[in-house]
């Protein structure tokens, strides 16, 4: 098995708890990436609580497909594996590669699928099963499921509708194959998307941006993600909860500009200077001491601009 934080994790818990062998577990070393710090269930420390043998690797090498090769194993399953696997391994197992990713494939491969997809408005989410090929999720799909985004679905809401499906799917999956039912369907590529790793850049508000696809970044970057953040008077704020305006506010994109309800609102939208469009209303708010505020109490007075940088 190859894998890395919860996503692999519960993907080995799946595995040990099948009628299958368990014979090598493959995983990453420790990193402080901003986003592998999050949901960082240890796949190491469960292989060797059962026994399994564990080989840290941030890529395969020869060393690696040696000891695979001298093993002879039926099946490799994969789950947030983050570097390319050669052809040499996936092909190594009579029944090759499985590889389970946490996207409706063929749209969403590659990092991150989860938030992109919120990012975007997608309507469902999920994960796949597929087996492996020389494009990175790109091979004939085994199984898919899906669940529901719902209008306040937070990334983290989806990450736990989501990863409560890798146990059954892979146990489905397994079984599939070793019956040798398994019949997997060719990916439609003219419906791919790739996507690349998130950074902290990748928060960033540009209030250029319609408000909606504002509001969808602020729960996109929901705790424990770096949140969605931009300045206000050379200051960073945090935002973790806002809305989109039922009225129309019209002028200069990121004008803070009158109170909504419970928050503040925001004039977005390239277009904004035609009064047509909706603002984006912030109701709470992080500063850089880690002190979340209300969005009412932190601007005392109208007026001023939310920036991209400080300096702008």
């Amino acid at each position: 098995m190859f894998g890395y934080q919860t996503w692999g994790h519960r993907t080995l818990r799946a595995l040990l708890e099948s009628e299958h062998d368990v014979a090598l577990v493959v995983t990453h070393p420790h990193s402080d990436h901003a986003y592998e710090r999050i949901w960082a269930d240890s796949v190491a420390d469960l292989a060797t609580e059962h026994g399994v043998e564990v080989i840290l690797r941030n890529r395969p090498d020869q060393a690696l497909a040696d000891r695979l090769a001298e093993l002879e194993p039926d099946l490799i399953v994969a789950n947030n594996w983050r570097t390319w696997i050669p052809p040499e391994i996936f092909r190594l197992p009579k029944h090759g590669t499985l590889n389970v990713h946490d996207s409706l494939l063929p749209a969403y491969a590659g990092f991150s699928p989860i938030i992109w997809a919120l990012l975007n408005g997608e309507k469902e989410v999920g994960v796949t099963a597929h087996m492996m090929d020389e494009e990175l999720d790109a091979g004939p799909i085994l199984l898919q499921r899906a669940v529901e985004v719902g209008p306040k679905d937070t990334a983290t809401d989806l990450f736990h509708k989501t990863v409560d499906l890798i146990g059954p799917l892979v146990s489905e999956s397994l079984e599939l194959i070793a019956s040798g039912r398994a019949n997997p369907v060719p990916q439609d590529r003219s419906k791919a998307s790739f996507f690349h790793k998130r950074s902290i850049e990748d928060s960033r508000i540009d209030w250029t941006w319609p408000a909606e696809d504002i509001e969808r970044l602020v729960r996109a970057q929901s705790d424990p993600y770096p949140n969605a953040f931009t300045y206000y008077r050379g200051q960073r704020i945090r935002i973790t909860k806002a809305f989109v305006t039922e009225r129309p506010y019209g002028g200069t994109p990121g004008r803070v500009f009158i109170r909504e309800g419970d928050g503040v609102v925001i004039v977005a939208g390239a277009d904004a200077r035609h009064g047509r469009n909706p603002g984006l209303a912030i109701e709470r708010l992080r500063t850089d001491d880690g002190v979340e505020h209300a969005a009412t109490d932190f601007f005392r007075s109208m007026g001023g601009y939310l920036t991209r940088y400080p300096e702008d």
